[in-house]
C-alpha cells in the first residue's frame, strides 16, 4: 500500500503576481514575499539593536535575536503565519539571497584582514591565540563523545567532532573589534592584544572550518584529500594572481577620485567566480569571496571605496536574511526535557571554561595582570557571525540535527551577550594621569617657560591645513621647552562593518605615524603631520578615536587628562562655502563641542576656520598674519589674551590687542549689567585684569610686534563698531565669556550661542569678515550657572529646525515622486 502512495511536491513559486485586482496572493509569489520577508527581519533586527543599545550590546546579538524570534520558536509557533510568510517553498529563494549576501560580506571580511599584520602579531599574542584555539577545541571533541551518545546518535564521527571544536574555539574578529571599540579599549594593552589574538585566531577557525566541510562532503579520505589540496592550489592561485591585478587597479584610482565603475564590476564577478570555484571544489562559495578579499592589498583608497560601494546593501539588507534564515532551523522547543537543557550547560560551560581558561592561563605565563587576563578571556569568548556559518554549514551537511544545532545557537548567543557586562565588571583601566603630577590646565600660567601641551582634533582632511598652520603660529620661537601636540583625528564609530578599518587605525594610537613608516601611498594627513614635524620643533604625536558620537566628548575629554594637555582645539561644527558664508557640517559635532566645553580638564578653544593660513601649510619663514585679541574682562578673555601674548613670539606674526573699558559717563539703561559668578567678586576679577594686562605691557616693552590700545565705549552698539574696524586681521582670539557690563546685550540672537556674544558676533552671516576665529574657554573646576547655560540654550530650537529640515525633505520627496 505504502508503495502506490504518490507524494505531491509543492508547485515552484512563480516570480512575480498580476496583483490582488486579479485575484492573485502576492505572498504567493517569490518577488513580493521575499520583500515582506526582508522588511520583516530589518524593521525587527533594528528595533531589537536599538533596545539592546542601553546594554552596550553588539547589533549581531539583535540579529539573532530577530531570527530565532521570526523562526518557529516564537511567532512560528503558529503555523498560520509561518506557512504564509516563511512557507517551506520560499525557503530555496530566501537561503540563495542569504548566501548571496554572505557571500560578499565574507569578501569584505577578507578586505578588512590584513595578512601584513599577522606577521607582526608578537609571541605572546601569539601564545593567547594558540591557547585560546587549542584548549577549547580539545574541550570541544570531548564534548562531541557525550553529544553523540546522547541526541547526536548515527550522525559520521570525525566531521561532527571537527565541527564541534571549531564551533567552540572560535572567536569572531569583526564582534570584539566593535565591542573593544563601544568599551574604549582599542587603544589600551588587552585591547591590542585581543585584537592580535582574534586576527589570528579568525584565520586559524576558517582553516579549520574548511578540513570540516571537506571531511563532511564525502565518506571517502581520498575525496576529503582531493578537496584539501584543491582548496590549497586555489587559495595559492589567489595569491599570485589577485594581488597584482588589483594592485594596477588601485594605480588606476587615484584618491579623491572615484573608482571606474568598470574595476568595481571586475571586483564582483571575480568574488562571484571565486565563490563559484571553492563550491565546485567541494568548499563552500563563502571561502571563494573570503580568500578574493584577503587578496586584495589594502594600500591606497581602492579597498576603501569597493567596501563603500557594497557593504550598505550588503550589511543593510541581505545579510539579516542569514540569521532569520539560521532562525528557521532553530527550534528552541526542539530542547526539552533535563537531559537536554543539561547537554546546554555543559556545552555553554565547556566553550566558556575552554576560551576563558586557556586564555587566562597562557597570558598569566606571559606575565600579564591577572585582572588583564580575565578581561582577555572574557573578550576571546565572543562568537558572531562565524560561529553561526559554522553552525549552518553543519546543519546543511547533515552533521548537526536539529536539537545540536539550537544548543549550539543558544551557546553562541550567551556567549556573546555576557562579554559586554563581564568586561565592564573586572577590567576597568586605571587613569593613568595622577592628579597631582597634571599641573597645566591653563595656558595662562606663572611659569611661562613651561612645555605647552595641545590636544588639536580634527574631522577630516580639510580641517589639517588650518590646523598645522595654527600649531606653527603657537610654538613660541622664545620657548626652551617647546610645543608638544597631540593631533586626535576624530572617527565615527557606526554600525557598518567598514567601521572595523577604522579600528585598525585606532591600535596606533598615540604611537607617532613616522615610526609605522611612510610610503608613497600613505594617506594625505600622515604625510601633512610627518612634513612639518621635519620643518619645525614641533613634537607631533598623531592619535585616533573612534567612538559613537553621544561618547565622543569622553575619548576627547579622557585623552586631554592622559596627555595633561593645557588646551584642547577643537573645530566648529560649520564649514565655509565658496560665497564666504558658513554651512553646518553635521549638527552631531556641536553637540561634541559643547559637552566637550561642560566636561574638559583643561581649557577649551573651538576653532572657526575662514581659511587660517590656505589651503596648505605656510612655511615659518613665508608667515604673515595678524591677529587680534578682543579684551573685555575675565577669565576667558584672560586666557585668549595669553595665548595670543605667546603668538606674538613668532617672527611672523603681530599681535594687536583691543581692551575696551565702560566710560563712567555711560548711560546705565543701555548697558546691562552681568554680575559675574565664577572666579570671585567683581573687584577681585578686575584686579586680576589689570594685574594680567600689566604683564602684557611688559611684554610689549620687549616685544615690538604686540599693539596693545584701550579704547573706552558707552555701549555695545560701540564696542561692535570698533570690533568692526579689526576686520582685516587673519585670526581673531577671544574669550567664550567675557566678563564685564558691555558684552551682554551684544548679539543675544546668535545661531551659536555656545561660543559666547563676542563669538557669536564674529561668526554670524551680518559681520563682514575673512578671519578666523579662536574662542577660548578657559578652565575652571566648576563651570558658572550662565556659561552652562549658553552650552543648554538653543538645543531646543535646534531639534525643531531639525525637525521642519526632514519635515520639508520628506515634503520634497514626496512632490518630487
Amino acid at each position: 500500500m505504502a508503495s502506490n502512495a504518490t507524494v505531491k511536491c509543492p508547485a515552484p513559486m512563480t516570480a512575480t503576481s498580476n496583483g490582488v485586482f486579479q485575484g492573485n496572493d502576492p505572498l504567493d509569489f517569490a518577488l513580493p514575499l521575499a520583500i515582506l520577508q526582508i522588511c520583516m527581519v530589518v524593521v525587527l533586527s533594528r528595533l531589537l539593536a536599538f533596545l539592546l543599545r542601553p546594554l552596550r550590546q553588539p547589533r549581531v546579538i539583535a540579529e539573532i535575536i530577530g531570527g530565532i524570534l521570526l523562526g518557529p520558536s516564537a511567532f512560528g509557533r503558529s503555523q498560520t503565519y509561518l506557512n504564509k510568510v516563511f512557507p517551506p517553498k520560499s525557503y530555496p529563494v530566501l537561503d540563495t539571497l542569504a548566501n548571496m549576501g554572505l557571500l560578499f560580506f565574507m569578501f569584505l571580511v577578507g578586505l578588512e584582514l590584513d595578512p601584513r599584520s599577522l606577521r607582526r602579531t608578537g609571541k605572546k599574542a601569539l601564545s593567547i591565540a594558540l591557547a585560546g584555539i587549542s584548549l577549547p577545541f580539545a574541550l570541544g571533541i570531548g564534548s562531541s563523545f557525550v553529544l553523540r551518545g546522547t541526541i547526536s546518535k548515527g550522525v559520521s564521527e570525525a566531521p561532527f567532532l571537527v565541527f564541534m571544536g571549531v564551533a567552540l574555539s572560535i572567536t569572531a574578529f569583526p564582534v570584539l573589534a566593535r565591542i573593544l571599540a563601544e568599551l574604549k579599549l582599542l587603544t589600551t594593552d588587552v585591547g591590542r592584544m585581543a585584537m592580535s589574538a582574534a586576527a589570528v585566531n579568525d584565520v586559524a577557525a576558517w582553516i579549520l572550518l574548511a578540513l570540516a566541510v571537506a571531511l563532511s562532503g564525502s565518506h571517502s579520505p581520498i575525496i576529503s584529500l582531493w578537496v584539501l589540496l584543491s582548496g590549497a592550489g586555489f587559495v595559492l592561485l589567489c595569491a599570485f594572481l589577485v594581488p597584482p591585478v588589483f594592485r594596477w587597479m588601485a594605480k588606476q584610482s587615484p584618491e579623491g577620485e572615484p573608482v571606474d565603475e568598470l574595476f568595481v564590476c571586475a571586483t564582483l564577478c571575480t568574488v562571484l567566480a571565486a565563490g563559484f570555484a571553492t563550491d565546485a571544489i567541494g568548499i563552500h562559495a563563502l571561502f571563494g569571496g573570503f580568500i578574493i578579499g584577503v587578496s586584495i592589498p589594502k594600500d591606497g583608497p581602492f579597498a576603501g571605496s569597493l567596501v563603500e560601494k557594497i557593504e550598505d546593501l550588503v550589511s543593510g539588507l541581505f545579510l539579516p536574511l542569514y540569521f532569520v534564515s539560521s532562525g528557521l532551523k532553530t527550534n528552541v522547543a526542539t530542547i526539552h526535557g533535563g537531559q537536554s537543557w543539561g547537554l546546554l550547560v555543559l556545552v555553554i560551560c565547556t566553550a566558556c571554561f575552554g576560551k576563558i581558561i586557556g586564555t587566562v592561563v597562557v597570558s598569566l605565563l606571559c606575565k600579564v595582570p591577572f585582572q588583564e587576563a580575565l578581561a582577555l578571556g572574557f573578550l576571546m569568548n565572543t562568537k558572531g557571525l562565524v560561529e553561526l556559518i559554522v553552525l549552518n554549514i553543519g546543519k546543511d551537511k547533515g552533521v548537526l540535527n536539529d536539537q545540536t544545532f539550537a544548543i549550539m545557537v543558544l551557546m553562541a548567543l550567551f556567549t556573546t551577550f555576557i562579554t559586554t557586562p563581564l568586561v565592564i565588571a573586572v577590567y576597568k583601566p586605571a587613569n593613568r594621569t595622577r592628579r597631582s603630577a597634571y599641573k597645566y590646565r591653563t595656558i595662562q600660567r606663572r611659569d611661562p617657560n613651561t612645555k605647552l601641551r595641545i590636544l588639536a582634533c580634527f574631522h577630516g582632511n580639510g580641517n589639517v591645513p588650518s590646523l598645522i598652520n595654527l600649531i606653527e603660529a603657537s610654538r613660541g620661537t622664545e620657548r626652551r621647552t617647546g610645543l608638544c601636540v597631540y593631533a586626535m583625528h576624530l572617527m565615527e564609530l557606526t554600525e557598518r562593518s567598514s567601521a572595523i578599518l577604522m579600528v585598525h587605525k585606532a591600535r596606533r594610537n598615540g604611537l607617532p605615524f613616522w615610526n609605522r613608516g611612510v610610503g608613497p601611498d600613505s594617506n594625505q594627513v600622515v604625510v601633512a603631520f610627518e612634513a612639518f614635524r621635519q620643518l619645525s620643533n614641533v613634537h607631533i604625536r598623531p592619535m585616533t578615536a573612534i567612538s559613537a558620537m553621544n561618547s565622543m566628548h569622553e575619548d576627547i575629554c579622557g585623552s586631554a587628562e592622559r596627555k595633561t594637555a593645557a588646551i584642547i582645539i577643537l573645530p566648529f561644527h560649520k564649514h565655509q562655502r565658496l560665497d564666504g558664508q558658513l554651512e553646518t557640517t553635521r549638527t552631531d559635532f556641536r553637540y561634541v563641542n559643547k559637552r566637550v566645553l561642560e566636561h574638559a580638564p583643561c581649557s577649551v578653544g573651538i576653532l572657526v576656520d575662514r581659511g587660517l593660513g590656505g589651503a596648505t601649510h605656510v612655511s615659518a619663514s613665508n608667515v604673515d598674519s595678524v591677529i587680534s585679541v578682543l579684551f573685555f574682562g575675565g577669565p576667558d578673555d584672560r586666557e585668549a589674551l595669553a595665548y595670543g601674548a605667546r603668538m606674538a613670539e613668532h617672527p611672523g606674526i603681530s599681535l594687536v590687542v583691543i581692551r575696551f573699558l565702560v566710560s563712567p559717563n555711560a548711560v546705565r539703561e543701555n548697558i546691562a549689567l552681568e554680575i559675574p559668578e565664577a572666579g570671585g567678586s567683581s573687584d577681585e576679577l578686575s584686579s586680576r585684569d589689570e594685574e594680567f594686562i600689566g604683564k602684557i605691557k611688559e611684554k610689549i616693552s620687549r616685544n615690538s610686534s604686540i599693539k596693545y590700545d584701550e579704547r573706552v565705549v558707552s555701549s555695545a552698539a560701540e564696542a561692535v563698531g570698533i570690533i568692526r574696524e579689526q576686520s582685516r586681521c587673519n585670526l581673531y582670539l577671544v574669550g567664550r565669556m567675557p566678563v564685564g557690563q558691555l558684552v551682554a546685550n551684544m548679539n543675544r540672537n546668535s545661531d551659536c550661542p555656545e561660543l559666547g556674544p563676542v563669538g557669536g558676533l564674529l561668526t554670524s552671516p551680518d559681520f563682514p569678515t575673512a578671519a578666523s576665529v579662536l574662542v577660548v574657554q578657559q578652565y575652571h573646576s566648576e563651570l558658572s550657572s550662565s556659561s552652562l547655560a549658553s552650552l543648554k540654550v538653543g538645543d531646543e530650537e535646534q531639534e525643531m529646525a531639525e525637525r521642519d529640515e526632514e519635515e520639508e525633505t520628506t515634503g520634497r520627496d514626496s512632490d518630487t515622486n
